[in-house]
């Protein structure tokens, strides 16, 4: 599994793996709880994890959740020191840690909450995502080099 099959639902909480296509929208299956399956309508605000990017003040403007991610990983292995219950000022500074031209304006707490809560779910239910994602990165720098 890597970023490209996870998505998440707005109106929903969690994470999901797509399954497949239909007519009208996509079959998926609940990440935080296998075996539960649904079918997202194409009315439904689906976003995989691969489009998904965070606001920077770069000249990008924007840095893909999927290196983010990565970053904490790199930085914090399996606990990243802040979570859901964490003080506002507390996760602006892991964010600052994490991604330090993240623009700070654009980027509100709540998605930095979310994407703990991200994270989180997929180091206990998806690990090999980040394996997956590791190793993808791994041919290019050898290439590189």
């Amino acid at each position: 599994m890597n970023f490209s099959e996870i998505c998440a639902i707005a109106g929903k909480g969690g994470l999901f793996k797509v399954l497949k296509p239909t007519r009208a929208g996509v079959i998926v299956e609940s990440i935080n709880e296998p075996g539960k399956k649904m079918v997202a309508n194409s009315n439904s605000r689906v976003s995989i994890l691969q489009e998904i990017s965070i606001y920077t003040n770069d000249d990008e403007g924007a840095c893909p959740l999927r290196d983010v991610m990565l970053k904490i990983r790199e930085e914090f292995g399996d606990d990243p020191g802040v979570g859901s219950t964490s003080s506002s000022e507390e996760l602006r500074a892991f964010m600052k840690h994490v991604l330090p031209d993240h623009d700070e304006e654009r980027v509100y707490t709540s998605d930095i909450k979310k994407l703990v809560s991200w994270y989180k779910t997929l180091l206990e239910k998806a690990p090999e995502v980040f394996e997956a994602e590791e190793n993808e990165d791994t041919p290019a720098e050898a290439e590189e080099n």
